[in-house]
This record gives structure tokens, sequence and C-alpha cells, in this order.
């Protein structure tokens, strides 16, 4: 079984991302249940970015991964990251972002997703996400990395993108045991926040920061529920005295 994230660059603009096309979205999500995602949900909302994440049996990867372009481009105010989608692995453009990792076969399944979003293409977007993955690399009750950002340009069941162009990478983990999740998600945020000119935003923020920035949205998913890590995050480190 696995934890899939697909991200892209759907909006009519650069910074934000419409009320509607987040209900659009949010009303196809029963289209992955009827096609057999265990679960499914539009997880974050990073400046300009959606992704969606979907836990699925390996057989259904392929199908959901589908369902889940479709649904980005049914909803699509722009193609955006669609359009670099290709057939051919030499083809591949600036496209849809992916991440995919292992999960257990449990009563309780509990996953962190990461979506990143920059204004201008910045380049160290990429060590921004590889920072959270080394983080959560090693850790307890830690069951499924995603591939690290710039080494994987297959989507099974979609096709190829480039593993250099796209400037918005989606980065997920899944986590065995409740209480450390938060443990996994504190060092992914600290980790990804170390890097320079990085941000730490809730879930559905217009990209209002300098340009030369990097944003990124952290969401659990624990028992099919969604968190917004952001705010929990922000009361848990702010010093007390």
């Amino acid at each position: 079984m696995k934890v899939v994230a697909i991200g892209a660059d759907i909006s009519s603009n650069d910074v934000s991302v419409s009320d509607s096309l987040v209900k659009n979205i949010e009303n196809d999500i029963p289209k992955l249940l009827e096609l057999g995602a265990r679960k499914a949900a539009l997880t974050n909302v990073t400046g300009d970015d959606v992704v969606v994440t979907a836990f699925v049996e390996d057989e259904l990867l392929e199908t959901i991964n589908a369902g889940i372009v479709e649904i980005l481009r049914d909803n699509a105010e722009h193609t955006g990251d669609l359009d670099g989608i290709s057939q051919d692995p030499d083809e591949g453009g600036e496209g849809i972002s992916y991440a995919e990792a292992n999960l257990e076969e449990a009563v309780y399944q509990d996953a962190i997703v990461m979506a990143f979003d920059t204004y201008g293409g910045e380049g160290f977007v990429a060590d921004v996400a590889n920072s959270a993955i080394d983080a959560a690399t090693g850790m307890k009750a830690v069951t499924g990395i995603s591939d690290r950002i710039g080494t994987r340009k297959d989507i099974p069941g979609v096709g190829y993108v480039s593993t250099s162009a796209t400037d918005d990478p989606v980065v997920v983990v899944s986590v065995n045991e409740l209480e450390q999740v938060a443990v996994v998600a504190s060092a992914m945020i600290g980790a990804a926040l170390g890097n320079k000119n990085t941000y730490l935003v809730r879930k559905h923020t217009p990209c209002n920061v300098l340009p030369g920035s990097v944003l990124v949205s952290v969401t659990a998913i624990m028992n099919g529920n969604m968190i917004d890590l952001s705010i929990p995050f922000e009361n848990k480190t702010r010093i007390l005295g």
C-alpha cells in the first residue's frame, strides 16, 4: 500500500488559489474513492499550488494517479504544470510534482505531506525539500519516505516530467505511531526552515513574501482527518517567559 501526493500549479495567477478552485477540487475528491482509493483529500494549498493526496493499494496506483491528474485537469483555471507531462521520458517538461511512499497495512495510518512553492522558480527549493527528507530519514516510526527531489521523473499511470525544471516539489512521509507524527513533522519543518528565505505558511495562504523566497505548508493525515500543522507548530515554538 502507498500514500501518493500530486501537486500542480493550475491557478489563474502566480500568487494564490481561488476559493472556487479549492471548492471544485474538493467536490471531485469522491471520484478517487469511487476508483478505489482508501482515503483522498486536497491536503495542501500553498501559494498558487494545490496538492491532492491519496492512500491507495499498490495494484491501483496507476489508476488513482491518473484519476488525480484528471481532477486537476478538469478543474484547472489554466493548464500550467499539466502541460509538462509527456509520454516520452526524454521530453518531460516543467510539470506536476509527484511524491510516493510506502504505507503499512494498519488500522490507523498516518502521513505527513509537505508542499513547496516559489514565485520565480528559485533553484534552491530542491535543497529545502531534500532537507526535510533527510531530517525524516531514519527517525523512529517512519515507514516510508518519498524519493529525493530531482531523482524521479516517472509518474505511474500518468507519464514523465523533468527532474530539474519543476519548482514546486512535494514530499510525503508515512508514520506508524501517533505520537511520532509531531516529532517527525517538527524535525522536517525545522530542517526546511533552516534554509535561507524559507517560510512556513498556513494552508491557502497567498504568496505574500519577498521574491526570492520559498513557501512551505505541512499537513498531517491522521486516520483520515487533516491537520494543518503550521498552526500547532507556531503555538509549540512560541517562547514562554
